[in-house]
């Protein structure tokens, strides 16, 4: 099996795999990365997503999405919906079982861990400070931030003959890792619905003890930040916002 269905799978499992597997690993009780703190966590993220894009594109997915967001951006600024269902199934479904791996990788871990809100926080992100206008104000910066900075990866307007083979990916990397950083304090910087919905049906699947968090209208935001962009067409001026599908396999994130 190869194409792009198990690219977008496999691609989503390893960013869930090894993004939740490091709040696991400072979270959970008894790890050696227990407490180790934020910067952890935003710097393995960012490599999560160099892997998961690799990933992708050596599985059969050149676009290398691995997000629902980026492919409903490209699906509205290219008008090619073909790929939209595929991709999300795929993503969705890769989420689920990378937030699976992590349960099973932690397995002994959930039981000498009693605060019920800190494995929950594992598989979900949440805001630190509950206000719902203000918490979706956040996702809507961070990813439209995650859209805008990462498209521009291969506009002409930053080199006429596109990024060199293999190094788009790691510019994706350093991108998350710094909205990590920057933007991730008051929601936790989810900014993929995949990785934030596919881990919390398993959470309320797992026999996990605590609450279940199954659904926040944050995730809503996807929508918002391609209508912000709208006005970003691939023909507008000089700067080709969507990438080529020659040039793709050094573009997509998630």
């Amino acid at each position: 099996m190869h194409g792009p269905f198990l690219g977008e799978f496999m691609g989503t499992l390893v960013l869930i795999l090894l993004g939740d597997g490091v709040v696991a690993n400072v979270l959970l009780k008894k790890s050696k990365g227990e407490n180790s703190g934020w910067i952890v966590i935003a710097t393995a993220w960012g490599l999560a997503v160099v892997a998961g894009i690799f990933t992708a594109i050596a599985c059969g997915s050149p676009r290398a999405h691995i997000n629902p967001a980026i492919t409903l951006a490209v699906a509205l600024l290219s008008g090619d919906w073909s790929h939209v269902a595929q991709f999300w199934t795929a993503q969705i479904l890769g989420a689920f079982a990378g937030a699976t791996l992590v349960w099973m990788t932690y397995l002994l871990h959930w039981s000498v861990t009693p605060e019920p809100a800190a494995k929950l926080a594992i598989f979900c992100t949440a805001p630190a400070i509950r206000n719902l206008p203000a918490n979706l104000l956040t996702e809507v910066i961070a990813t439209t931030c995650l859209i805008v900075v990462g498209f521009s990866f291969g506009s002409k307007a930053v080199s006429t003959t596109g990024l060199p083979p293999g190094f788009g990916p790691w510019l994706w990397g350093v991108l998350v890792w710094s909205l990590g950083l920057s933007l991730g304090g008051p929601t936790g910087y989810a900014m993929n619905p995949a990785r934030d919905f596919g881990p919390r049906v398993a959470h309320a699947i797992l026999p996990i003890s605590g609450p279940h968090c199954f659904w926040v209208p944050q995730r809503f935001t996807a929508a918002v930040e391609t209508w912000l962009l709208s006005g970003f067409s691939p023909r507008a001026g000089t700067t080709e916002v969507v990438p080529s599908r020659k040039q793709s396999p050094q573009n997509g994130y998630l």
